[in-house]
């Protein structure tokens, strides 16, 4: 397996990984279940990522750049809030034509106890924010939070996200084993949120 995992690559696109942490530990996530994501491990072996390290391996593999890059790899990338938004200052600045997405689970606020997207305007482009289910009940059996208030963290992030004119879109995972979400349910929810809507089917590769 590649020892390149904080700059991967997946289907032609550029994936960020910077960190193994994660706030939720949801029964879906392809880390509980095998090691690697197409050939590359994404378990860390060690939480003290630097942007510079990002940086180099994302100069090793820059012939692959193409029109996004996305945080995202074995844990809650906004738990390394302040090394994203160096990566994301450094990408702006040298490749300005790159779109910028961060897959997020939707806590940050409430980790960091303040509304942290203003911070990230005109570094990040799109948010894919994890809803996961239609109430708290739902929402709790297939995350695992172990943060309390997280589904209203998760809803109130969107709301944010959108009101600060950033392109969000929530997601519900489907097709796993015997979970059962109220698809209607969760578009409706997003919708009064202002965000998009996408559903992603669970495959056994994970992504």
């Amino acid at each position: 397996m590649t020892e390149y995992n904080l700059a991967y690559l997946l289907d032609g696109k550029v994936y960020i990984n910077l960190t193994n942490s994660c706030t939720n530990n949801c029964v879906f996530c392809i880390r509980n279940i095998k090691e690697d994501v197409v050939g590359t491990n994404l378990f860390l072996n060690s939480e003290n990522v630097k942007a510079q390290d990002v940086i180099a391996q994302l100069e090793e593999i820059k012939d692959k750049l193409s029109s996004e890059i996305v945080f995202c790899g074995y844990g809650e990338p906004m738990l390394k809030l302040d090394v994203m938004k160096e990566v994301a200052a450094y990408i702006k600045k040298n490749y300005p034509h790159i779109k910028l997405r961060v897959n997020t689970n939707g806590h940050a606020n409430l980790v960091y106890k303040r509304n942290v997207l203003p911070e990230l305007k005109g570094l990040i482009d799109k948010f894919s924010v994890s809803l996961n289910g239609e109430n708290e009940e739902v929402y709790n059996k297939i995350s695992l939070p172990n943060i309390e208030g997280a589904y209203d963290a998760v809803k109130d992030f969107i709301k944010e996200a959108v009101k600060e004119g950033f392109d969000t879109t929530a997601t519900i995972v489907t097709n796993y084993k015997d979970y059962n979400v109220d698809m209607p349910k969760c578009i409706e929810i997003t919708k009064n949120l202002g965000a998009k809507f996408r559903e992603r089917p669970w495959i056994e590769n994970g992504y």
